[in-house]
């Protein structure tokens, strides 16, 4: 029976990443199991649902932190700064991908359509489809937002930290992301 001292699992992100510095791996192996799931689900609905672009910027996320343990500052909350890190590597992907659009225009991706002849799973794809379409179309401001919120859970609190805006700003958004994605999925409403 251990009294004194905790397991890995039981501390903190914080205390995780003091271990890191200390050179603990077991620590890290533990904030990739708490952190990795929700990362790729961050980075696919900022990077156009792109599944392996996701896994790459995970596995690039974790390497820095391993490599550089000490850029954490145990005084903040890591889950805010982590997700501060992941907006940031976001922002300047759509960064490199506006230059190569500038430089080569227009390639065209277009989404398989389930082969299952179920009225249900139909509609179900076709409006997740259209609603990943109009995720994409929101600005980077607003879909960025909408997804920190709704698809990674994240309170109002830790959006505002991470992208260094106050809590208003984050409602307006939010409010605006969510009206115009109401309005434009609007055909998929129910009706009593």
């Amino acid at each position: 029976m251990r009294l004194f001292r905790k397991s890995i699992s039981d501390l903190s992100d914080e205390a995780l990443m003091q271990a890191l510095g200390q050179g603990d791996q077991s620590a890290f192996t533990e904030l990739y199991e708490r952190y990795s799931g929700k990362l790729r689900g961050y980075f696919r609905n900022m990077l156009w649902r792109d599944e392996e672009k996701a896994e790459d910027f995970v596995h690039d996320l974790f390497a820095k932190i391993i490599q550089h343990p000490e850029l954490f500052d145990t005084s903040r909350s890591f889950k805010t700064w982590l997700f501060s890190v992941a907006s940031n590597m976001c922002k300047n992907e759509y960064k490199r991908m506006e230059v190569r659009k500038n430089m080569v225009q227009g390639a065209d991706t277009s989404f398989a359509a389930s082969s299952e002849n179920v009225l249900n799973q139909v509609q179900d794809t076709q409006f997740l489809a259209e609603f990943e379409q109009k995720l994409q179309s929101l600005d980077e401001k607003h879909r960025s937002v909408f997804t920190m919120r709704h698809l990674d859970g994240l309170a109002l609190k830790e959006i505002a930290e991470i992208l260094e805006i106050n809590e208003g700003t984050v409602k307006s958004r939010l409010f605006y992301a969510t009206k115009f994605l109401a309005n434009q999925l609007s055909v998929y409403q129910l009706t009593q």
